[in-house]
């Protein structure tokens, strides 16, 4: 990074002002000034109520130009379907035996998938598994019977979303050595999967912020009203 670059990024960069999407993008990874490929995260405050279940935001999305990072998968899975999830490359697979493990403590992985027949084993393990937000449901596509496809998506670029306490849907949409054009990619296929997903019964404004930054920079706001720019 040049240090022209860096301050012409300094000087279009202002806490408040908003941005268009490639713009915003491109003073991410202009300011990103750490010594490792640093992630680019998306923070969208949404104008919903999480408390209730129908305002609940969640689902999957495939990010275009993928993650830029190895995403380790979990798979709960016995027989046929075990084999299946080895051969398309889950890093992990087993039953009683995986249970255990993670009984014990072991969340070593960034995703975990089940076979319906599986759930009532996983279910066991929500105290685990629930506040590191890694519990497979049928609504984000990580129980399924179809494991082979799944483990795929998701090691290929496929990624969970859903909003925290606050309304907010948070993620990664790549890396900031990413071109600025698999970024604006990544950022469109997240933005038209949020609201594609906007619930029914939500009122009044739904896309409230847009906020981009690298993993130690600062944030760049995004302008909701150019989001086809």
């Amino acid at each position: 990074m040049s240090g022209k670059k860096y301050s012409d990024a300094v000087g279009r960069y202002d806490r408040q002002m908003l941005h268009e999407p490639a713009q915003a993008i491109e003073i991410v990874k202009e300011m990103a000034a750490a010594k490792f490929d640093e992630a680019v995260d998306i923070a969208v405050g949404l104008g919903v109520d999480p408390r209730k279940a129908d305002q609940m935001v969640r689902g999957t999305v495939a990010l275009p130009s993928g993650t830029g990072g190895d995403v380790r998968v979990a798979v709960f899975a016995q027989g046929d379907a075990a084999v299946e999830a080895t051969e398309a490359g889950a890093d992990l697979v087993g039953a009683a035996d995986l249970a255990e493990r993670i009984e014990k403590g072991f969340t070593d992985f960034d995703l975990a998938i089940a076979t319906p027949d599986m759930m009532p084993l996983v279910g066991k393990l929500g105290r685990v598994l629930g506040p590191r937000g890694l519990m497979p449901n049928p609504k984000s596509g990580t129980v399924t019977t179809d494991i082979g496809k799944a483990v795929g998506e998701f090691k290929g670029g496929k990624v969970e979303y859903r909003t925290d306490k606050y309304g907010n849907v948070q993620l990664a949409i790549g890396k900031t050595s990413f071109g600025a054009t698999d970024l604006v990619a990544n950022f469109t296929a997240v933005m038209d999967e949020i609201e594609r997903a906007r619930p029914a019964s939500t009122k009044g404004r739904y896309i409230k912020k847009i906020t981009l930054s690298s993993t130690m920079g600062p944030g760049v706001k995004v302008d909701p009203g150019k989001l086809g720019e």
